[in-house]
């Protein structure tokens, strides 16, 4: 069955023309795919010269085995019915935070110790915990952006899709947050928007693959820490969330109000996640888990003291590992 789902897919394909990846920032209209069907057909056959009637359930397809219907029968598109705690690939969207940014070099991506497919054995990403160490360059993707935002999840969802994996990680939001004022921080609604328009895509592309959002870390907390760091500070004036960490010295009711501001939109992109997901019965968020970490000053980037350290990824590792391999 898994090959007539694969077949589908292709012939959809066909017709529509490939775009690329968007930098930070792309967007894309919303399509309104309808969600997969399952179910059962059922068939009655006629017998005994109009006399008596022989009713039969008919399977189309069966969601266990994956054994095609009768013949005569045409085959629903299967969609899995329950979570899958051992998935054996694993597809990464998201931002800077996924692509291990400043986690081993100053201002540069280093995605092998990324929280989720990374490959680095010290991190223990979440794809090598689930795939082991051999499968993770095979069987993982890393498709994040740094310094994307929201409005490029569909284009990126689409990008996991085509890999048809078993399991896609989330991890978005940070950047829609860090603007260069409050003002201009992403509203929840075009937030909620577009997580929506990307679950849209994944379900039409890749109906049976299960999704993980890790929320948003508590960027009030990197802050505080931050700002007793000079270097961090330096830093921080090439435009390291300004909405958050412009003026780090500043305690000063407007300064105080600004971030507060900022802490705020994050706890409101985190609910919006948590809502959304849960009305997908193949996704899972971490019920807040990475927002409510108290991260210290080992777990963040020791050149700008707000992305995750090697630590810090295998802190998000070991909490996404934890939520997606729980009986629930």
């Amino acid at each position: 069955m898994r090959q007539v789902v694969t077949a589908v897919r292709v012939l959809r394909a066909l017709p529509r023309a490939r775009r690329a990846l968007p930098h930070a920032g792309g967007a894309l209209p919303r399509p309104r795919a309808a969600l997969p069907r399952t179910g059962r057909r059922t068939g009655r056959v006629l017998a005994g010269a109009g006399t008596a009637a022989l009713l039969a359930l008919l399977p189309a397809c069966s969601g266990s085995s994956g054994r095609p219907g009768p013949p005569g029968e045409v085959a629903s598109t299967p969609a899995a019915t329950g979570w899958d705690r051992t998935p054996s690939s694993v597809a990464a969207v998201g931002d800077s935070i996924t692509r291990g940014f400043d986690a081993c070099s100053v201002l540069a991506d280093c995605p092998a110790v990324s929280w989720s497919t990374g490959t680095e054995k010290d991190v223990d990403s979440l794809a090598r915990r689930l795939l082991g160490g051999k499968d993770v360059e095979d069987h993982a993707w890393n498709l994040a952006k740094s310094g994307a935002r929201v409005e490029a999840l569909p284009e990126q969802m689409k990008a996991a899709a085509a890999h048809d994996p078993d399991l896609v990680t989330v991890l978005i939001g940070a950047n829609d947050a860090c603007r260069s004022s409050v003002d201009a921080m992403t509203p929840v609604k075009e937030y909620r928007e577009d997580v929506e328009k990307a679950l849209d895509v994944l379900r039409e592309q890749a109906p049976g693959a299960r999704v993980y959002f890790s929320s948003i870390p508590d960027l009030k907390r990197l802050w505080e820490l931050g700002r007793t760091s000079d270097l961090g500070k330096e830093v921080w004036k090439l435009g390291i969330c300004p909405s958050m960490l412009s003026d780090p010295d500043a305690l000063d009711k407007a300064a105080t109000e600004r971030r507060d501001k900022v802490e705020q939109r994050v706890t409101e992109y985190n609910k919006a996640v948590r809502e959304i997901c849960a009305k997908d019965k193949l996704c899972r968020d971490d019920g807040g888990a990475a927002n409510a970490t108290r991260f210290t000053a080992g777990q963040l980037s020791r050149w700008d003291w707000f992305h995750p350290s090697r630590e810090g990824q295998a802190t998000l590792a070991r909490i996404a590992y934890e939520r997606i391999s729980a009986k629930r």
